[in-house]
C-alpha cells in the first residue's frame, strides 16, 4: 500500500518527462503534479496521518526531485516522529537546492536541538539571523526558543535528588 502512491508517480514521470533536466529550477517552475503530491502530504501532516504525509511527499519527490519543500516537509515529519537524524539529512537536501532557505535552516536546527548538537544549532540559528538582517524572521524565533529549551530527550545521567558518589 505504502508504494502505490510512488509506482503511480513514477509511472507518470515516466509518461511526462522525455528527458531529465540537471538545471536547478526556480520553486515556480515545479512540476504541477509534484505541487499537488506536496500538497496533500501537508494535509497529511495537519491531520496527524504521518504514514499518508510520508508517501504523498516521497511521491512528490519521484515526480520533482528539486521540490525543496517537500524535504522540508519530510524532515517535519521525521521529526513528529521523533527521527531527528532523518531530519537533519531531509534538510541537508533541501539545503542543497537553496542554501539561503530560512525555514530549512531553522528545522535543521530544532532537529539538532533534539539530537543535543546545540552549537550546530546556534551556527544555524547564526546563518538565519544573517540572511534576515534587521527583518525579523520566525524560524529565527522558533529555533531560538528551541535552543533555550534544550533538548526534550535529554537523559539525565543524575537525578537532582541522587546523592553523590565521593
Amino acid at each position: 500500500m505504502r508504494v502505490l502512491p510512488i509506482a503511480a508517480a513514477l509511472g507518470l514521470v515516466a509518461a511526462t518527462l522525455a528527458s531529465s533536466g540537471g538545471t536547478q529550477v526556480p520553486d515556480a517552475q515545479l512540476n504541477p503534479l509534484s505541487v499537488q503530491w506536496l500538497k496533500a502530504g501537508e494535509a497529511a501532516i495537519a491531520s496527524g496521518d504521518l504514514k499518508a504525509a510520508d508517501d504523498a511527499l516521497e511521491a512528490a519527490l519521484v515526480i520533482d526531485p528539486r521540490n525543496r519543500q517537500a524535504f522540508i516537509a519530510l524532515a517535519r515529519v521525521a521529526q513528529k516522529q521523533k527521527l531527528y537524524g532523518q531530519a537533519v539529512r531531509f534538510t541537508n537536501r533541501a539545503l542543497a537546492l537553496e542554501p539561503r532557505d530560512t525555514v530549512a535552516l531553522g528545522v535543521q536546527g530544532e532537529a539538532m536541538v533534539e539530537l543535543g548538537a546545540l552549537a550546530r544549532a546556534r551556527q544555524n540559528l547564526e546563518r538565519i539571523r544573517t540572511i534576515c538582517g534587521t527583518t525579523p524572521c520566525a524560524p529565527a524565533t522558533t529555533l531560538a526558543g528551541a535552543i533555550q529549551r534544550g533538548p526534550a530527550m535529554a537523559v539525565r545521567t543524575e537525578s537532582p535528588a541522587a546523592p553523590k558518589k565521593n
